[in-house]
C-alpha cells in the first residue's frame, strides 16, 4: 500500500495562506470597480438638472459613483480660446464625459465643441437623456460618430460610462 495518498501535489500551510490572500485581494478588487473621472457636458440652461446628477453621484445609497471634473462655474471671460483652455483641462483630467441631451444641448456654443475635443483627447462619450423621450435634436458630434443615446437610469448610466472608459484605455 504506503505511497503518500498524493498529499504531496498540495501546497504547503505557508504556500496555501499565500494563495488565498491572493485570491482574496483579486476578488476584492474585481468586486470594486474604480471610481471614473467624469467631465459632464451640457448646455447652460440645464445646470438644475446637472446639479441632481451629480447630487445621485454623492449620494451613497445610488449606483451614480463619479468624481466630477466639470465645471462648477463658467469660466467669466470671453475670450474662446482661454475658455477652450481651461475646458480642455478639466476633459484632461476626466477618463469619460457625459453629455447631458436635452432640447437646450444643440442650441449650446460649448457642448458640441466639448464631445468632439474628448474624443481627440481619447476619452470615452456617454450622451445621456433625462426624459421619456429622446430629444428631438441633437449635437452634430453625437451622430457623426455615431454614439447612442441612454436613458436617465443609474444602473444604465453607471454600465455605459463604465463600458466608455472601458472601451476607450483598451485602445492603442
Amino acid at each position: 500500500m504506503g505511497g503518500s495518498g498524493g498529499y504531496g501535489r498540495f501546497p504547503s500551510g505557508e504556500r496555501l495562506a499565500a494563495l488565498e490572500r491572493q485570491a482574496k485581494e483579486a476578488l476584492g478588487s474585481a468586486a470594486q470597480p474604480s471610481r471614473r473621472s467624469v467631465f459632464l457636458s451640457f448646455a447652460s440652461e440645464d445646470l438644475n438638472l446637472v446639479n441632481l446628477l451629480r447630487g445621485q453621484a454623492q449620494n451613497e445609497n445610488s449606483e451614480l459613483d463619479f468624481i466630477d471634473r466639470s465645471l462648477r462655474v463658467p469660466f467669466d471671460s470671453d475670450r474662446a480660446e482661454y475658455i477652450r483652455r481651461g475646458i480642455r483641462e478639466r476633459i484632461r483630467q476626466a477618463s469619460v464625459t457625459i453629455c447631458v441631451v436635452t432640447d437646450s444641448t444643440v442650441h449650446s456654443k460649448w457642448v458640441d465643441w466639448e464631445i468632439r475635443e474628448s474624443l481627440r483627447m481619447g476619452k470615452g462619450v456617454v450622451a445621456m437623456h433625462p426624459g421619456a423621450e429622446k430629444p428631438s435634436s441633437v449635437p452634430r458630434a453625437l451622430i457623426e460618430h455615431n454614439i447612442p443615446i441612454v436613458p436617465w437610469h443609474q444602473s444604465d448610466l453607471m454600465v455605459a460610462i463604465d463600458l466608455a472608459a472601458s472601451n476607450r484605455e483598451r485602445q492603442p
